[in-house]
């Protein structure tokens, strides 16, 4: 069965964008939650793709 890259209903903080790329490669919501935020310290467009990935990944029906 194929995982695809959805926000969950539940589950989420902010917008589910963590929690989505966390379920779909089976990774812990809380580390890639963290390494978000400890990356947030490093300088690039993070802000900038969480937003992105916040309106390309669909929500889940």
């Amino acid at each position: 069965m194929a995982h695809h890259l959805v926000r969950p209903k539940r589950g989420t903080v902010i917008a589910g964008v963590c929690a989505a790329i966390a379920d779909r490669f089976h990774w812990s919501r809380f580390v890639v939650r963290l390494l978000f935020v400890v990356s947030i310290i490093l300088p690039g467009p993070q802000f900038l793709l969480y937003l992105a990935l916040w309106i390309l990944i669909p929500k889940q029906k």
